[in-house]
């Protein structure tokens, strides 16, 4: 049972991620023509293109990339629970559950992405295309805390003071989530 657990857990997690990072790529107006880029776009778009028809962009924001990142945590959340306890009845509770978790896996993609572009500052020192996308995500995101902290010269503090936001708020999450009655479990996965 627990290696169907992990199959589930993990496939489902991949797609939810491809499927936010298409919607975040597009939001921070990555280049299209970057490596990252066009990979996420080529995995999603067979999926991505048909339902555009069906729920268009909203300004910047990919609807179609969201909405289907939505489902697919649905999905993940009664699969889970069909695999774990067979016998429990499915709530709409899992509807506000799977948006907690949709904005945890928001939170969780900013902050990989972070340490991903601190890793990649030391090795490549921006000769990497990866590293250009990297920065372009992070911009949205550290831009505003930079104007914030004082200037430090070659040391930038704006991604730590990010990454303690993006924790603060999987704290605030998890809190929210086991407050409504769900286990910690289900928004950890």
């Amino acid at each position: 049972m627990s290696f169907t657990i992990f199959i589930i857990q993990t496939v489902f997690s991949l797609l939810t991620m491809l499927l936010l990072l298409r919607a975040w790529m597009q939001f921070a107006r990555v280049d299209f023509y970057n490596p990252l880029s066009q990979f996420v776009v080529r995995f999603t778009q067979p999926v991505i293109a048909p339902l555009r028809r069906i729920i268009p962009s909203i300004g910047p924001i990919d609807t179609a990339s969201v909405f289907l990142a939505y489902v697919m945590i649905i999905l993940k959340l009664v699969l889970l629970t069909l695999v774990i306890e067979p016998t429990l009845v499915l709530s709409p509770t899992y509807l506000l559950i799977a948006l907690v978790m949709l904005i945890k896996a928001i939170g969780k993609m900013i902050f990989w992405a972070l340490i991903m572009l601190a890793i990649m500052s030391w090795i490549s020192r921006g000769s990497s295309p990866i590293e250009f996308a990297l920065a372009q995500l992070t911009d949205p995101i550290l831009k505003p805390i930079r104007r914030i902290l004082p200037d430090t010269g070659p040391l930038d503090f704006s991604v730590m003071a990010a990454m303690f936001i993006l924790l603060a708020l999987n704290y605030l999450g998890t809190d929210i989530t086991t407050s409504i009655g769900m286990a910690s479990y289900w928004v950890g996965g």
